[in-house]
C-alpha cells in the first residue's frame, strides 16, 4: 500500500506539473480549476493499474464510476466556463499581484504543487478503497454513500446549471440569483461538493478504505467553509452586489434550509 501511495502522490504532482506548463502557454493560472475534477479520475484509475489486480468487486467498480463520471462533469463544466471568459479570475489576480514580478514562475509553488498535494490527500480514500484486496468489508456503507454521491452531483450539476443560465440573461447584470437551489443555500455546489466526498468517503470505506481516511473530506469541509470556498467567496461579494446582504440574511450559507421570511 505504501508504494501505491507514494506512486500516486509522484503521479498527483507530475500532473500538476504538466497543467502548470498549458497554464504558461495559455497565460492564465485559473486554468487549474478545469483540470481538479479530472486528477481524481487520473489518481482513481491509476491505482486501479498500479494494484496490478484488474479483479474488482462490483463495489469497487461503481467507486471507480463515481469518480470518473463525477470528474468528468465538473472539468467540462469549468473548462468551458473558463474558455467562454478570457479574464484570469480575481482570486488568481489578485494572488498574481501579490506574488508579482515572475508570479508565472512562483505558482509553480504556491499554486500548483500545493494543489497536487491536496489533490492526493483529498483522495486518499479512493486510493485506499481502489487498492483493497479481500472484498467489501462494511457493505452497510455502500447505500448510504452512494446515496450521499448523489445528491452531492445533483447540487452541483444543478446549481451550476441554474447559475449559468441566470448570467446569460443580460438582465440579471449586479442581481443576485436567488431562486431554485440558491435559495436553499447560498452555495449549492460547495454543498454538492461536500456531498460527494463524503459519499466517496462512505463508498471507500466500504471497499476496504481505513476508517482514518476520513480525515480527507473532513479537511475539504474545513476548506469550503473556512478557507477556500464560503469565507473566501464572500469576504467582498457585498461590495459589488448590494442585494448580497439581504441575500445573506433570509439565505443559509451552507447547509440547504427554507429561505427565511420577514426581517
Amino acid at each position: 500500500m505504501g508504494q501505491i501511495l507514494l506512486w500516486t502522490l509522484m503521479l498527483s504532482l507530475t500532473w500538476m506539473v504538466c497543467v502548470w506548463l498549458f497554464s504558461l502557454w495559455a497565460g492564465r493560472v485559473c486554468v487549474i480549476d478545469a483540470f481538479w475534477g479530472p486528477g481524481f479520475g487520473v489518481l482513481a484509475t491509476a491505482t486501479v493499474l498500479f494494484r496490478r489486480e484488474f479483479d474488482l468487486v462490483w463495489a469497487q467498480q461503481l467507486l471507480l464510476a463515481c469518480v470518473l463520471a463525477w470528474g468528468l462533469r465538473l472539468g467540462i463544466h469549468l473548462g468551458l466556463r473558463i474558455a467562454a471568459d478570457p479574464h484570469e479570475d480575481r482570486r488568481y489576480a489578485a494572488m498574481r499581484d501579490k506574488y508579482s514580478p515572475n508570479f508565472q514562475w512562483k505558482s509553480l509553488g504556491i499554486v500548483f504543487l500545493l494543489q497536487g498535494v491536496i489533490l492526493w490527500f483529498v483522495a486518499l480514500p479512493v486510493i485506499h478503497g481502489l487498492a483493497a484486496t479481500g472484498g467489501m468489508v462494511r457493505s452497510f456503507l455502500l447505500g448510504p454513500g452512494v446515496l450521499f454521491w448523489g445528491v452531492g452531483v445533483f447540487f452541483e450539476a444543478v446549481g451550476d446549471w441554474q447559475l449559468q443560465r441566470f448570467r446569460r440573461d443580460p438582465a440579471n447584470a449586479g442581481r443576485v440569483l436567488d431562486t431554485g437551489l440558491w435559495a436553499w443555500t447560498r452555495h449549492p455546489n460547495y454543498f454538492g461538493d461536500f456531498c460527494v466526498w463524503w459519499g466517496l468517503w462512505l463508498v471507500s470505506a466500504a471497499c476496504g478504505a481505513p476508517l482514518w481516511t476520513a480525515i480527507s473530506p473532513a479537511v475539504m469541509a474545513f476548506f469550503l467553509l473556512r478557507v477556500s470556498g464560503v469565507t473566501l467567496l464572500e469576504k467582498d461579494i457585498g461590495q459589488r452586489r448590494p442585494g448580497y446582504a439581504e441575500y445573506i440574511r433570509r439565505t443559509s450559507a451552507f447547509f440547504p434550509a427554507p429561505p427565511r421570511r420577514g426581517s
